[in-house]
C-alpha cells in the first residue's frame, strides 16, 4: 500500500484524490469527493477530521446507506473476498479469516440477530481488536436501542476513516527549531 505525504495530497486532482481515497469509505466514494472540497488540508488529522464531518453532516438516509455498504464481520462478502481491500486486510489482521467453524458460527449468528433487530450491519473498527472483544462487543450492543446503536455505527466508521487514512497518509512531523 502506498503512503502520500500531504504536499502530495494537496496538489491532487480530484480524480486521483478518489482513486486513492474513494475506498476509505466502503462502496461509498462520495464521502471522499465532498471531503475533497476542503482541500487544502492543513495536517493529516484535518484530512481524516474532513472525511468525519462529511458522514456527520450527510442526511441520515446517505448515513444509513454507508452503515448498510459495510460487510458483516467474519461473514460471507469476507469469505467470498467481496469487500474493500483495507476490509480485507483489517478484518485479517485480526484473525477473522482464520476462524474455526464454531467461531464462524458465532458470528454469523450474532450478526444475523443484530442485522435482525437493527436493520443494519454491526459495525465495529477492528484495528488492533480480538476475535473475543469483537464478540463481547455484540453482546454488549445487542442490548441498545436503535438510536444508540445507529450513533455506535457512525462513530465506528469514524474510527474506521481515521485507520484507513493513517495508514495512507505519512505523518509529518514539523522540524524543531532552537
Amino acid at each position: 500500500m502506498n503512503s502520500y505525504r500531504l504536499e502530495e495530497i494537496n496538489q491532487f486532482s480530484l480524480d486521483t484524490f478518489t482513486e486513492v481515497f474513494g475506498g476509505v469509505a466502503e462502496h461509498s466514494p462520495w464521502v471522499c469527493v465532498v471531503a475533497y472540497r476542503e482541500a487544502p488540508f492543513a495536517s493529516r488529522d484535518g484530512l481524516i477530521q474532513s472525511f468525519a464531518d462529511v458522514l456527520l453532516a450527510a442526511g441520515s438516509d446517505a448515513q444509513l446507506a454507508l452503515i448498510r455498504a459495510h460487510p458483516d464481520l467474519a461473514g460471507k462478502a469476507a469469505r467470498a473476498g467481496q469487500m474493500e481491500a483495507s476490509s480485507v486486510n483489517e478484518q485479517a489482521g485480526v484473525g477473522l479469516d482464520q476462524l474455526t467453524d464454531v467461531e464462524y458460527a458465532q458470528f454469523t449468528e450474532f450478526n444475523n440477530a443484530y442485522k435482525s433487530f437493527y436493520g443494519f450491519p454491526f459495525i465495529f473498527a477492528v484495528k488492533g481488536a480480538t476475535k473475543h472483544q469483537i464478540l463481547e462487543a455484540f453482546q454488549i450492543r445487542l442490548k441498545n436501542s436503535a438510536d444508540e446503536e445507529f450513533a455506535e455505527a457512525l462513530r465506528q466508521i469514524c474510527r474506521i476513516f481515521r485507520f484507513r487514512l493513517e495508514d495512507l497518509v505519512v505523518e509529518e512531523i514539523a522540524a524543531f527549531e532552537p
